[in-house]
């Protein structure tokens, strides 16, 4: 994980950082978020994104949220997504929070407030939220635990804390990058960081930045270039040191926001020798070992909690309750009948995963019961209506679906009837 500079205080560091984003708003900045309100104008999907969050709630849509660190867009892009939510958007960078109200403005949105305010300062709000946003922020700040405690104490008991980091592994490649412009001395002017982007063209296809230059958007922006290579402050965290990180925080590990690349239950590397040893690791090493395998990792996004979930997908699967549940398809989930390989019915994928061996062949049965799933049926019922093993079996697969990120599940029936 990077260092602190001791000679660096927090006036400093934001002063730092905002004049950076003064410079090179992060993201790179949008007009107009037409087809992302489109793409978010189903309840459908604002449901499975709600039980992805609160897996053991009713579903509600009247949510209190912030988001911190909100950057160009993202406030303005959770108030599309909760229009009956009230959502506040914080960042210290005046260029950002003014391309979010101009968001606002465009589109109407009602819902959103913005305020210039550090994470730190969060408790001078005296107000708490269902669901905290902080993805890529904490990372760079001198002291991304006092950050993240400070986003704690102003998450309600029962909220949600979705966070995203650097990864360690997966950016050695960047590592290696910001030590080169370290030695030439490479400053943060618009002609420096286009000299920049035309020698990183020259990159061999087995350095270790390569798959990045490929693969990032970032990489094909003047500001995100600066973003990944020349911010004044980062850090990051291999799988070990992002969960303790939450432990000294107070907080509890939820779920990977996409799970499937950190288990070993999933893609290529269930089949190798080495799958039944992995699997029977505790689920931290598992995360860990995954981590190490796939070496690809770039961030790590998860949810986290003041207190766990009373009742969660991943201790659910011996109890008979698990009957009563409710299974619901994540929006990005893709079901391919073409071509299928010999003895599949089919093939589903996730959509947002970058690994290609998470794919999924799934048999005739598996998907009777995968198209059986209409987001308001419990698993008993669902077992009821395909032609399949039994019960077991249908609970079996959706287990199986579940580590592969294609469904989450409606817990709230467990809860007790007040």
């Amino acid at each position: 994980m990077g260092s602190v500079d001791p000679t660096e205080n927090d006036t400093s560091n934001y002063a730092n950082l905002a004049s950076f984003y003064e410079k090179y708003p992060y993201p790179a900045p949008v007009e107009d978020l037409s087809g992302y309100i489109a793409v978010w104008s189903s309840t459908a999907r604002r449901r499975s994104e709600y039980h992805l969050l609160f897996p053991d709630q009713a579903f509600r849509e009247d949510l209190d949220i912030l988001v911190a660190g909100c950057g160009t867009s993202q406030a303005a892009r959770h108030a599309v997504r909760w229009p009956s939510a009230s959502v506040l958007g914080i960042d210290v960078s005046e260029a950002s929070l003014r391309h979010t109200d101009e968001l606002k403005r465009r589109h109407g949105l009602s819902n959103l407030e913005t305020l210039k305010l550090a994470i730190e300062d969060v408790g001078q709000l005296d107000r708490e939220f269902d669901l905290i946003i902080c993805t890529g922020v904490i990372h760079h700040l001198r002291s991304p635990e006092a950050a993240l405690r400070s986003l704690r104490h102003c998450l309600r008991p029962d909220g949600a804390l979705q966070l995203m980091v650097y990864a360690h592994h997966g950016r050695v490649g960047v590592s290696m990058m910001q030590e080169y412009i370290r030695i030439l001395g490479i400053d943060v002017a618009e002609t420096e960081i286009r000299d920049l982007a035309e020698t990183l063209k020259e990159i061999p296809l087995d350095h270790p930045m390569s798959p990045l230059l490929r693969s990032s958007a970032d990489f094909r922006s003047i500001g995100g270039i600066a973003d990944v290579l020349m911010n004044p402050r980062d850090c990051d965290y291999t799988v070990p040191e992002f969960l303790e990180l939450l432990d000294v925080c107070d907080l509890e590990f939820g779920r990977w926001v996409r799970q499937a690349p950190y288990r070993p239950q999933c893609g290529a590397f269930k089949q190798t020798p080495h799958g039944e040893r992995l699997t029977a690791l505790a689920e931290p090493e598992q995360f860990a070992a995954l981590e190490l395998l796939r070496g690809s990792m770039v961030r790590h996004s998860a949810i986290a909690y003041r207190r766990q979930p009373r009742f969660s997908p991943n201790l659910m699967w011996d109890d008979k309750q698990v009957l009563e549940c409710v299974p619901i398809r994540l929006a990005e989930t893709m079901i391919v009948t073409d071509s299928p390989p010999a003895g599949s019915a089919a093939v589903i994928l996730n959509q947002s995963h970058q690994d290609t061996d998470l794919i999924l062949p799934i048999t005739d049965a598996e998907k009777r019961i995968l198209d059986a799933i209409d987001d308001r049926s419990t698993i008993a019922e669902v077992a009821a209506t395909v032609s399949v093993e039994g019960a077991d079996f249908v609970s079996g697969f959706l287990k199986t679906l579940w580590y592969h990120d294609q469904i989450t599940f409606d817990l709230s029936p467990l809860a007790p009837k007040s």
